[in-house]
């Protein structure tokens, strides 16, 4: 994860090469339950700062702020648990009983296909030389909404952003990284846990 960019532009037809390469990532039941807002240039990218940071937050965290804005591009990943809820009430999918509503889905599969976009987005960006964070959406998703047109009234929900640019080489490590590590043996177990 990279979150400190520089402000160099990306070339429209790599950030779309990124995105459609989401576009192809698995879907639950075909569904196709997910959609991508494309945030190009600091005009556009600062409907999605102002709505997600405040004075206090950017006051807080100056450093981070600061090489978070200069990411070029933020895509954001919207997920719709209708059309899953939808889909999985068809004939086919009938007898799972999840078409009866999202309280019958013990593991939401429209948060998993959106995970899929996501991580399919961080790959393309390594392969195309590129630096990318993910943000979580702890706050503003209304005001986002709002500032995008996104029919939330109609399901559509912030899953996360992803910044996405050049890194400019001042990012400093992640405190997480010094969290110590389970061993491969405490995660993968074969034949049984």
């Amino acid at each position: 994860m990279v979150r400190s960019f520089s402000s160099e532009p990306l070339d429209p037809a790599v950030v779309d090469a990124i995105v459609e390469a989401a576009l192809r990532a698995p879907s639950a039941g075909n569904t196709r339950g997910s959609a991508w807002v494309v945030l190009a240039g600091r005009e556009e990218t600062a409907a999605y700062w102002d709505a997600t940071t405040d004075d206090a937050w950017r006051a807080e965290h100056p450093r981070r702020w600061e090489g978070l804005r200069r990411a070029p591009v933020v895509l954001l990943a919207y997920s719709n648990a209708d059309l899953y809820v939808a889909r999985y009430a068809e004939a086919d999918k009938g007898g799972s009983r999840l078409g009866e509503g999202p309280e019958q889905w013990p593991v939401p599969y429209w948060t998993g296909d959106a995970a899929f976009g996501v991580m399919t987005v961080l790959l393309a960006a390594v392969d195309a030389g590129l630096g990318a964070c993910v943000l979580g959406a702890f706050r503003g998703e209304a005001a986002l909404a709002d500032a995008l047109a996104v029919p939330a009234a109609d399901g559509w929900r912030l899953f996360c952003a992803v910044a996405l640019g050049h890194p400019d080489g001042n990012d400093r490590r992640s405190r997480s990284l010094a969290r110590p590590a389970p061993s491969k043996r405490q995660r993968v177990h074969r034949g049984g846990w």
